[in-house]
């Protein structure tokens, strides 16, 4: 860690990164979370019973669409070129819920840790908003970056 923050100028203003100098290189980041829900409330996802629909299926769609707009999101978040995106959905029936996974990589000078932060929260975020009239207390927990690869700094892996 350098222990100092890039996106502060030296007079502590915030501003966007300049990446100009930095080489190209191919860049991946995972994030996960959770999403801790009722048994009856896994059971309806799990068997595809929700009166909305699939409710996976669409939390993946808005996972996906969500890396692709993390620029639009946060405020010093420079716009990349996405080169993929997945958003995949583990059952746990001793949460009872789902464990989300967010792949996002990129060719670039910029890695992509915020746009698959953005896109586990906001899948486990759609899972919420299309369960919440049968359970108002699920609960999104553990967001974090469980690997980051290419760029000057290297590989991440969380333990």
């Amino acid at each position: 860690m350098t222990g100092k923050l890039s996106h502060f100028d030296a007079k502590g203003d915030a501003h966007m990164v300049d990446v100009g100098d930095k080489p190209v290189t191919d860049r991946v980041a995972v994030a996960r979370c959770n999403i801790k829900m009722l048994a009856e409330t896994f059971d309806i996802i799990s068997k595809g019973q929700a009166k909305k629909g699939d409710v996976l299926g669409v939390a993946r769609l808005a996972g996906i669409m969500a890396a692709k707009r993390t620029s639009d999101l946060i405020p010093l978040c420079h716009p990349l070129p996405i080169t993929k995106v997945s958003v995949d959905f583990e059952a746990d029936e001793s949460l009872p819920g789902y464990h989300v996974a967010a792949t996002v990589k990129t060719t670039g000078q910029t890695g992509v840790e915020m746009e698959a932060l953005t896109a586990a929260s906001v899948a486990a975020l759609t899972v919420y908003d299309m369960c919440k009239a049968v359970d108002k207390g699920m609960q999104v927990n553990d967001l974090r970056v469980v690997l980051k690869d290419g760029g000057k700094s290297g590989r991440f892996e969380a333990t």
